[in-house]
């Protein structure tokens, strides 16, 4: 049975359309930067970059200060891909001027940690609710697998929310559950 979004998830998505805040999803193998490292950073906030990859590259130029990206652990394992927490566009497109791979790459936006899920959303689950939620099925993450940076659109945005359990904010602590 499809899961009907919480008001707050269709907050969410009007917000968004008001706003003009897209939505995106960055991948990226634990072992290289993962979450803990995004959330020690100073700030929370650190360069995405190292991506080769040209749509990818064109999706990280069409992003800007505000939107929300979803952090996806990739990984090896199918067990370690999954959504993990949410960052914040706070810098746009700007060209590598230093050494290394943003460099290489040519260059990067910065994020912001912004929250981890309560409950991190395995890829599986995604791919079952392809059926389920509108517009899963052409998912660029069910169907560019080896895409690395993607636009989200609003009601998938909102599913991943919600089967994460919404996400602790930075700074806030989270009540117990009874």
């Amino acid at each position: 049975m499809p899961r009907k979004p919480k008001p707050a998830a269709q907050a969410t998505a009007a917000v968004a359309a008001a706003t003009g805040v897209q939505y995106w999803l960055l991948k990226t193998e634990p072992g290289e930067w993962s979450w803990s490292d995004q959330a020690r950073a100073p700030g929370g906030v650190a360069p995405w970059d190292g991506v080769r990859n040209r749509q990818a590259m064109n999706n990280l130029r069409a992003m800007r200060p505000g939107d929300r990206c979803l952090f996806y652990h990739s990984g090896a394992g199918a067990a370690s891909r999954r959504v993990v927490g949410v960052v914040e566009v706070v810098r746009p497109w700007y060209e590598g001027d230093g050494e290394g791979k943003e460099a290489a790459a040519g260059g990067a936006v910065d994020v912001r940690a912004v929250g981890e899920f309560r409950n991190p959303v395995p890829l599986g689950d995604i791919k079952k609710a392809a059926g389920e939620v509108e517009g899963m099925k052409g998912f660029a993450l069910l169907r560019q697998a080896r895409l690395s940076v993607m636009p989200v659109p609003a009601k998938i945005w909102d599913w991943i929310c919600e089967a994460g359990g919404g996400f602790v904010q930075d700074g806030e602590v989270e009540e117990e559950r009874v």
